[in-house]
């Protein structure tokens, strides 16, 4: 999950504005070192940029006459802080969730080392604090806000309730992020259950095994709340992802316990370059060393899976200008991996398992819940929580309610290719992924909503319930409707 923020507000601009503040003074700032930093941008852009052809083509945003007006105005700025301002004006106008330009820390006076007395007191949540685990990451959402929502009993890491609406008894299910950092609760529960001594440190595999440990109860969690549900008398379930800047694969996971439907995992495309390209040839050493103790049918599969990463690397290896002709990205897999469609826990033993579908080393269960489902979204839900509805949505096993997904889809794998900047030393943050919908779009263009709710980002909380119980009838009716098809 990164780089999430609301989109610019000023589209309606075909360039860029020029700066109220460019005074008189530019001549004396030296703007050469700056312009570098410009075209190294634009370079990054057109050789590392995953959804360059959807910026220059659906958000219509050509890359090269868009960078020379940055560079115009650029030359008539007079500060460095009127420049960096300039440049975070392009990243909004660029208006990717995963696309980020991080300045460097100004340097500050050390502080003082605490006293004794101060220091964090060795405790379970103390302990988890300390490895990123905070509640803050998992907004509460908007339908527990819901005049006669009745919540059901606590105990449980998510939160879920029932709402009558009409005749129809709605369950209700908040996913505030699809991160295990999200649930500190878990991991401190994970680290009784693993006997961690919080006053001592922990290294990768103690983190590993917290880690998994809180997926594990997570996805168990998750499931039981469907199965309360269903005892509660519901008949049509609501999965409330608004304000969900995403997470990790458990979307995927979570996804195929919503619905006896097969789900198929989005295609997946990827910058050629030396990132994927080391990847791919990463991902066929992995499987190559299980094929000497498999089975032979297993043996198969695997080196099937190997020729497949090999195919990839060539891509990867293959430049390609689209201006020529070719196609910019290398497709090969899905989201999930090679694999893109499985049954339930097919590979969960296995130890190649998370290299060839990532969502099988969640021990998720297809058709935890059934029946009709609606997926609520509005422009705050990002990134895997964009992968969750499109694929609920594409597959067919969702209606989706709400507002129009933020925008952020596939975005950086394996640490990125970030371009540090010469001058500035600023990080540029470039997603090197696509995720292809059924249609074969770019996720990063949003998921549009079945149902639209006309809401918008700054509305209140009164205006916002009251145009989502609006709104539920006729995405009730849809998914009832959805749920009868084949």
């Amino acid at each position: 999950m990164r780089g999430l923020r609301r989109a610019w507000l000023a589209a309606a601009m075909i360039g860029l504005a020029a700066p109220a503040w460019a005074g008189s003074n530019a001549a004396a700032f030296d703007v050469t070192p700056w312009l570098a930093d410009l075209e190294q941008i634009r370079m990054a852009l057109k050789t590392r940029y995953a959804n360059r052809e959807w910026l220059e083509k659906d958000r219509g945003v050509p890359i090269d006459a868009t960078l020379a007006r940055v560079a115009a105005r650029a030359r008539t700025v007079g500060s460095e802080a009127e420049m960096r301002a300039l440049f975070d004006q392009l990243i909004r106008r660029i208006n990717d969730g995963h696309v980020e330009l991080h300045w460097p820390a100004r340097s500050v006076a050390p502080p003082a080392a605490p006293s004794s007395a101060g220091k964090t007191p060795a405790t379970p949540e103390a302990f988890c604090a300390r490895l990123g685990y905070d509640a803050r990451r998992a907004a509460p959402g908007i339908t527990a806000q819901l005049s006669g929502y009745r919540p059901l009993a606590d105990g449980n890491a998510i939160p879920a309730g029932t709402l009558a609406v009409g005749g129809t008894r709605l369950g209700i299910v908040r996913i505030g992020a699809f991160e295990a950092s999200a649930f500190p609760l878990l991991c401190v529960g994970a680290i009784a259950r693993l006997r961690i001594e919080p006053t001592t440190g922990c290294d990768d595999a103690c983190k590993d095994a917290i880690l998994t440990h809180v997926y594990g109860r997570l996805t168990a969690d998750y499931e039981e709340r469907l199965r309360q549900l269903r005892a509660a008398g519901a008949t049509v379930v609501l999965v409330d992802i608004t304000a969900n800047g995403g997470g990790s694969e458990w979307a995927e996971a979570a996804a195929r316990s919503l619905t006896s439907r097969v789900l198929v995992s989005a295609r997946l495309g990827f910058v050629r370059g030396a990132h994927w390209a080391k990847q791919w040839s990463e991902l066929a050493a992995n499987l190559r060393q299980w094929t000497g103790e498999a089975s032979p049918a297993e043996r198969a599969r695997l080196l099937q899976w190997i020729a497949q990463a090999d195919a990839a690397r060539v891509q990867a290896e293959t430049a390609c200008d689209p201006e020529s002709g070719c196609s910019w990205l290398g497709k090969a897999g899905y989201a999930t991996g090679l694999v893109g469609s499985t049954a339930s826990n097919a590979f969960h033993d296995k130890p190649w398992g998370p290299y060839v579908f990532s969502a099988g080393q969640h021990d998720y269960h297809r058709g935890s819940w059934a029946g009709p489902l609606i997926v609520l979204t509005d422009q705050e839900t990002w990134s895997a929580a964009e992968e969750f509805a499109a694929m609920l949505q594409d597959n067919r096993a969702a209606v989706i309610l709400g507002a129009r997904t933020g925008g952020a889809g596939c975005g950086h794998t394996a640490g990125g290719t970030p371009v540090t900047l010469t001058n500035s030393r600023a990080v540029l943050e470039l997603s090197d992924c696509v995720r292809f919908r059924a249609d074969g779009s770019n996720e990063v263009s949003g998921v549009i909503p079945d149902v639209v709710i006309g809401w918008r980002a700054d509305d209140g909380i009164a205006l916002r319930t009251r145009l989502l119980a609006a709104g539920l009838p006729e995405a009730i009716r849809r998914a009832r409707s959805l749920a009868t098809r084949k």
